[in-house]
């Protein structure tokens, strides 16, 4: 999703690439947008939906920040569009009845037989089968939040290369911190153990064995479509000699883990990959995946000895450099990495986090698959949550976007026929 502070950076770029006056939008160029704003906002910024107040002429009023000005602009471009296509016919849903029921959901508008069809699906009813079993075995877990979606895939790797014969092995990312090596182990393990949402997506301590089904964290080369996002199978860990330690880094992980402290790099199997020939030596979609260094902050307050001052504000940050593999396991993913993938089989959550009013939220893990069939919910759910509706800006910009399609046809009537 593309959020209001890039699409203000995407037209100053663009502007300048074309060396036009700044004042025309995109450089003059033609710029097509599409757009559901029923999907999962932005992480870190506004969605293209946010309006803003007008800015108060008072002197004592607060001066917008470069940032704000800057998302101003951008919402000022997307109310300039004026040619707008509304796409009706959904391509990735098969089952017409569980189709009738995404688009009232929506709208917030679902019915008690659509919560009853629903709850056909829940784990233990006759309809569904087996966690354990074929197909259901192999199908990811979508979650919430990104440290259960951690434990998850920790646990799923342990296992399933315990049923492989495999000994479990994890690597062990690469942390400095002003160019030193990280050797306080309180440190080293406070590090080791954030959540990659914290590390610039890049894991402390990564669980493998050969088969393991991964997703990629980075955009390593976007022209071969080895970005962030994409699947693979584990099959190879090439490393320098002597880097095994069977040393204990992680209690979330059996006695006889052994860790690998210097990795060199993996190799991948990509289906989906553009590389259109065989890499020397290698297996055809067989890809060497390198290391990708990453900088983060983190707040070090809770492990200073005390008497051990920390900055003004109450908080010691320290920027940590990280060289790590740039994938995770793939047993379980958040449903935010989930948008805008069709999953052949998929296991869902209906218990929405405490105060969570998306709609984004339910309509996002719910539309992932093709068929009803193709879903299994891991336990009943309150009917209200089929309820959430859009929020006032959300509907606010779908009508005003109606509006605008009307116009359209109205316009280019040979468009439509």
């Amino acid at each position: 999703m593309v959020d209001l502070t890039l699409l203000a950076k995407l037209n100053r770029i663009i502007s300048a690439a074309k060396h036009v006056d700044p004042q025309i939008p995109f450089g003059d160029v033609n710029v097509i947008f599409f757009v559901d704003y029923l999907q999962y906002r932005p992480a870190y910024d506004v969605p293209l939906h946010t309006d803003f107040p007008l800015l108060s002429k008072k002197k004592s009023a607060k001066l917008p920040t470069e940032k704000e000005i800057q998302q101003r602009v951008a919402r000022s471009l997307i109310l300039q569009i004026n040619c707008v296509v509304k796409l009706t016919h959904q391509m990735r849903t098969e089952d017409i009845r569980y189709l009738q029921l995404l688009e009232r959901l929506r709208h917030g508008q679902c019915n008690y037989d659509d919560y009853e069809l629903l709850m056909t699906r829940v784990v233990g009813q006759p309809s569904v089968g087996s966690l354990r079993d074929s197909p259901w075995s192999k199908a990811p877990i979508l979650v919430f939040r990104n440290e259960v979606r951690t434990q998850l895939n920790c646990k799923a790797t342990i296992h399933n290369a315990t049923q492989s014969g495999y000994t479990p092995i994890v690597c062990v990312a690469q942390d400095t911190c002003k160019g030193k090596p990280i050797e306080d182990l309180t440190l080293m393990k406070k590090l080791l153990e954030l959540s990659d949402s914290k590390t610039e997506r890049l894991p402390g301590l990564l669980p493998f064995f050969p088969g393991m089904p991964v997703i990629l964290t980075q955009n390593i080369t976007i022209e071969l479509g080895l970005i962030n996002g994409i699947n693979g199978i584990f099959r190879q860990l090439v490393y320098q000699p002597d880097s095994m330690s069977t040393d204990v880094l992680s209690q979330a992980f059996p006695n006889n883990t052994q860790y690998v402290h210097r990795p060199l790099y993996a190799l991948i199997e990509i289906a989906r990959s553009k590389i259109e020939c065989n890499l020397e030596e290698l297996q055809p979609k067989l890809v060497p995946i390198p290391l990708i260094e990453q900088t983060f902050r983190v707040d070090v307050t809770d492990i200073l000895p005390k008497g051990k001052k920390s900055t003004s504000n109450g908080k010691a940050i320290l920027s940590i450099k990280r060289r790590a593999l740039p994938f995770v396991p793939a047993y379980c993913i958040t449903t935010h990495k989930s948008q805008g993938q069709t999953l052949n089989k998929v296991v869902i959550d209906l218990k929405l986090p405490n105060e969570t009013d998306d709609i984004a939220a339910v309509y996002v893990p719910l539309s992932r698959v093709k068929r009803l069939a193709d879903l299994i919910i891991l336990r009943q759910f309150d009917y209200k949550v089929l309820l959430i509706k859009p929020s006032k800006s959300q509907i606010a910009e779908i009508e005003r976007l109606d509006k605008l399609y009307i116009d359209t046809q109205t316009r280019f009537p040979d468009w439509f026929q």
